[in-house]
Parts: C-alpha cells; structure tokens; sequence
C-alpha cells in the first residue's frame, strides 16, 4: 500500500505491518474520543515514525497515487478528527 504522510511524502508498507500500525491507530482512536490532547501528540507521533520506519520511501519524483493519507506531524487533535474514519486512520 502506498501511503502519504501530509507535507513529506509517500513510503510503500507491506500488508504484513497493518496489525502492528492498526495497535497504534487503535490507541489514538480511544484518545481521539477522550479528548486527551497528551496522549494523542504521543501516540499520533509514534505512529508516523512507526510508518517511516516500516515503510520503503519512494523518490520525491514518484507520482503514485496514495492509496491512504495520513496527517501532516503537526496536525492538532481537531484536525485529525476529521480525517478519521469510524475505525481510524488505516482501515480494518
């Protein structure tokens, strides 16, 4: 899967991360939902750095299209509630 992070690029994730990414995206559901502005920053942050770390980054010059976006570091918490799905940022 092809995967944007908003402001840095795309990296390409094997299939066989999404249960390790879906634990984190789980996490920052349930902060999302409590409004626990701490925990998300933590969480949200330790998400992205686990999908730079797992993905393969792809030339700046690629032009795939992006199967899944995620927010740009910076997002605020309002921000990213927007974005979200029903079951988060990565489906399933």
């Amino acid at each position: 899967m092809i995967v944007r992070i908003m402001g840095e690029g795309q990296v390409k994730l094997a299939d066989s991360h999404f249960a390790e990414l879906n634990k984190l995206d789980d996490e920052l559901l349930t902060e999302m939902r409590s409004g626990d502005g701490v925990a998300f920053r933590r969480t949200f942050h330790a998400l992205l750095d686990k999908v730079r770390e797992l993905g393969e980054p792809l030339p700046d010059d690629a032009l795939e299209p992006s199967e899944l976006i995620l927010p740009a570091p910076d997002a605020t918490l309002e921000e990213v509630r927007e974005l979200l799905a029903d079951d988060g940022l990565f489906p399933g």
